[in-house]
């Protein structure tokens, strides 16, 4: 293990299984969570600001920075898609928590990530939960971003399966396919954790039995919260257990051997009826004429994951907290 934990940023918008996802960096020794930066998806981004700042107050660590992000898509598309009949309508499975005493900061998300990547190049890992429209912002506005950051790890896409919100696509993707673009052609060290394999990794219910019987704190949380989750997948796949997309993609920045990877070149679609489809160029031909797929940079996709390892060390790190 390296003896300095990574530094890891949040882009997050919480979200049953983002909750889990932050509960889990924070009980994750490898890692050390310097800000959370929100995003639209789970909800309208105003409330993954307050769910961010809601989670970290649960979580006893107020210390850490909440930066907010943007509103609207990279191309200023305002009809967002909330995915609010997954996680309920405050995003955290409709238990009305009281409104949390902390402020996000003054600086916007995309403004603390260019700062915190300028300030430690190489250093900081962004792991992408929601859509990929701040990550893209800094990208635009800082030509050194790219190059500054030390990795972007995303949840997004769905190669080579059927996506979450139509068969082309996965939500994620799908809530801002522009700016996925400019992510994944951008030159950055990318890593992006499709449904592909996020839908092997499954909490089942007697898992989440075990959490509601632990003494963790954390666990006891996400207890409360998971009802709606699993009413959703029940309904929406027939499955009795619930997918871990969140923790998944936080465990990939923690210990990148849980998962393995193929490179290429990752295009999105950005309009019509397969917008939001993403595709991977292995590179294994080499095409005569130039086109919109010539000298992109490659990106690593996950293609199989240890999905009992992935869900031991949610369990495990879950309940001991």
């Amino acid at each position: 293990m390296a003896s300095e934990p990574k530094m890891i940023i949040i882009d997050t918008d919480p979200g049953i299984d983002d909750a889990m996802a932050i509960f889990l960096a924070l009980r994750s020794p490898e890692v050390e969570v310097i800000g959370l930066t929100t995003i639209y998806g789970n909800v309208y981004t105003t409330l993954a600001t307050r769910n961010a700042l809601h989670l970290l107050e649960v979580a006893g660590r107020t210390d850490i920075p909440v930066a907010e992000g943007s509103h609207v898509t990279l191309t200023k598309g305002t009809k967002l898609r909330i995915a609010d009949f997954v996680h309920g309508a405050d995003g955290l499975g409709n238990q009305n928590f009281p409104p949390p005493k902390g402020k996000q900061i003054e600086e916007s998300a995309v403004d603390f990530l260019i700062r915190q990547a300028k300030n430690n190049p190489g250093k900081v890992t962004v792991v992408a939960l929601g859509p990929l429209t701040n990550i893209a912002l800094a990208i635009q506005q800082d030509p050194d971003f790219s190059k500054n950051i030390g990795q972007i790890v995303l949840l997004g896409g769905a190669f080579a399966v059927n996506g979450n919100v139509n068969p082309a696509s996965e939500a994620n993707i799908f809530g801002d396919p522009d700016a996925a673009d400019v992510v994944f052609t951008s030159g950055a060290d990318i890593v992006a954790i499709g449904i592909n394999v996020t839908h092997q990794v499954v909490l089942t219910a007697s898992d989440r039995e075990k959490l509601a019987n632990s003494k963790g704190k954390f666990a006891q949380y996400l207890t409360k919260i998971l009802g709606v989750y699993f009413s959703y997948h029940l309904e929406a796949y027939d499955n009795t257990g619930v997918y871990l997309h969140d923790p998944t993609t936080i465990l990939a920045a923690v210990d990148p051997s849980l998962l393995t990877y193929i490179e290429g070149s990752v295009r999105v679609q950005t309009s019509g009826i397969t917008r939001g489809l993403t595709i991977l160029y292995n590179k294994q031909k080499r095409f005569g004429e130039v086109t919109e797929w010539s000298d992109k940079p490659s990106v690593k996709v996950a293609v199989t994951v240890d999905a009992p390892a992935v869900v031991k060390l949610v369990m495990d790190r879950l309940m001991d907290s």
